[in-house]
């Protein structure tokens, strides 16, 4: 029982399409992904190369300076909400990631949550959707248990669109309830002010455990501009609030540092004190391997066009270690693939969509699509993800899925209680849980596999994403059903009226397919982040670390008692 069955799967690249199909999926891909790149170069760039010499004019550094010196060095950096106001505007100005980065970063070789206000866009202002991009973070980082540093230089709320931004649930106030849900669950906050901290800016770092102030930075409820007779007694902020009042005289910060490589160096340091990672501890022995097939290779065999179909195993063979996986169950259900592998060399649970054709004994039938839930295939999911809870192992949802089944035999098999089952596992979980949306989100089928709604850790896009209940054109001829014929076709021969329902049906499809677009997604914060397809296994080996990184907060048992080894025993026929 003690050893994890872990087999090789998938082939090589070669022999899973010709040369000219992979080459096609390559390149529609890179055309897509190209947008991607040029997308990030611009929010990177803030409010530009006027406002980057605007900062060091004041001798600070920019906010992305101050990460490249704060992490490990030649470490990658994770973002999340990179597009959160994507093709937004504001009057005449725009809000690039809403003016604040947040991110996963290695610090003294430990994750951590990176959230820093981007000096470069109104002095780093919050602005609409910037609360919630704060607030996503910092459940992030609750949910892993990762330290949370904040680098701080806000000079509050953008005021024009306060209304937007203040009130609410998830309103700016709401970062100081997280704060304060840190604190409690023991998660370690450093902060380090760097400039204008005003008002809600003020707050933030506050109830951090160490804060760090330098010499140009000021907290302050409000500044000088509001105070009255400010001017006249001669008073700045940095007066009011500056680190001479807020280290020796009311000890809301900690230490007063000369400038922003201080400040960063002593982040480092209060970082190293903490506990280090576990990440070896759960390795178990084993060490971190390169899949046997180039996880590079995933760009040639998922084609872009969502209609083509593809094999989820050769998918898993270029994301776990050396190819091995142990696929539970793997004879019911045979729509969803469900199993175990090992990433950068921890365990992880896997739940994937198969595609295409399969074939059908629950229904006493020879095939049926995939990319569909059936009731066998809920079960199965349902099992192994309450398994997985149990056994304290993390899951990665591979989502590729149009939704439920539905029709006559659907209903009496009681698909409705099966996916109300599967709702209430994933929504009570404990486990950490990251959602990939590879291509298709579609229906309740997204919700069912761990889709946003249910508060996986992180959730991902690709550039080949289409997340909405149904498709454009299906829901075209939804809304024009009662104008069509038993084929879908227009039923009035009429040329005027004709034209008339072409043009409302081609007009509902486009939007919908607009309102598909992954950036439309990321900009709502409806996905957390969209990545290349050769960035994905990357980013799974640094969720999986960061995962396994805290100790003492979830049970993770070791491989000889995992629940999963009592299913796969029950499964296996007897003789």
């Amino acid at each position: 029982m003690a050893h994890v069955p872990l087999s090789p799967v998938g082939g090589p690249s070669d022999a899973l399409a010709d040369a000219s199909t992979l080459e096609k999926n390559r390149s529609e891909l890179a055309e897509r992904e190209g947008v991607l790149h040029e997308r990030r170069a611009v929010v990177a760039a803030g409010w530009g190369e006027k406002y980057v010499e605007r900062v060091h004019g004041k001798g600070k550094l920019t906010t992305r300076e101050r990460l490249d010196l704060l992490i490990d060095p030649a470490s990658p950096v994770y973002e999340v909400g990179t597009f959160v106001n994507h093709g937004r505007s504001f009057g005449k100005l725009r809000s690039p990631a809403a003016g604040v980065v947040t991110a996963f970063c290695r610090i003294e070789n430990r994750w951590c949550v990176v959230i820093a206000n981007d000096n470069t866009v109104a002095s780093g202002s919050w602005w609409p959707r910037t609360p919630e991009k704060i607030e996503r973070a910092q459940e992030m980082a609750l949910k892993l248990r990762l330290p949370v540093v904040y680098l701080v230089d806000c000079s509050g709320l953008y005021l024009p669109e306060q209304s937007h931004s203040f009130p609410g649930r998830t309103g700016a106030g709401h970062i100081f309830k997280k704060n304060s849900e840190l604190s409690a669950g023991g998660v370690p906050q450093i902060a380090g002010v760097f400039g204008d901290c005003i008002a809600g800016g003020g707050y933030m770092p506050i109830i951090s455990d160490r804060v760090y102030m330098t010499e140009q930075a000021y907290v302050v409820i409000a500044g000088a501009a509001l105070i009255k007779g400010a001017k006249s007694l001669h008073l700045s902020s940095l007066d009011i609030g500056g680190p001479e009042v807020h280290v020796h005289q009311s000890a809301c910060a900690d230490e007063r540092v000369p400038d922003d490589e201080t400040a960063i160096v002593r982040i480092r340091s209060e970082v190293a004190k903490l506990p280090g990672s576990a990440v070896e501890y759960y390795r178990h022995g084993g060490g971190p391997l390169e899949p046997h097939f180039p996880h590079a290779e995933i760009e040639g065999i998922l084609p872009c066009d969502h209609r083509m179909s593809y094999d989820a195993v050769e998918v898993l063979a270029r994301l776990v270690d050396q190819s091995l996986f142990w696929e539970v169950l793997p004879d019911r259900g045979r729509e969803m693939v469900v199993g175990v592998g090992r990433v950068g060399g921890l365990y992880m649970g896997f739940v994937a969509n198969r595609q295409g054709i399969v074939d059908d004994p629950e229904h006493h039938s020879a095939v049926k699509p995939a990319g569909i839930l059936y009731k066998e295939g809920i079960a199965k999911v349902s099992a192994f993800s309450r398994a997985c809870d149990a056994d304290g192992i993390p899951i990665v949802w591979l989502q590729d899925i149009t939704g439920f089944d539905i029709g006559v035999e659907a209903e009496r098999l009681g698909l409705l209680g099966y996916g109300s089952s599967l709702i209430y596992t994933n929504s009570t979980n404990e486990v950490p849980m990251f959602t990939v949306l590879l291509r298709k989100a579609s229906g309740a089928g997204y919700y069912a596999m761990a889709g946003l709604p249910f508060e996986p850790v992180v959730q991902l896009s690709t550039t080949l994403t289409r997340l909405a209940v149904m498709e454009g054109r299906t829901l075209a001829i939804a809304a024009y059903n009662t104008k069509l014929d038993d084929e879908f076709e227009i039923a009035t021969e009429d040329p005027e009226e004709r034209a008339e329902i072409e043009a409302g049906m081609q007009a509902t499809q486009d939007r919908i397919e607009s309102d598909m677009d992954p950036y439309k997604a990321a900009s709502q914060m409806d996905t957390d982040e969209i990545v290349a397809l050769s960035e994905l296994r990357p980013w799974l080996v640094a969720l999986a670390e960061m995962a396994y990184q805290s100790t003492g907060h979830r049970r993770v048992k070791n491989p000889r008692i995992w629940s999963l080894h009592d299913i796969e025993a029950l499964s296996v026929p007897r003789g």
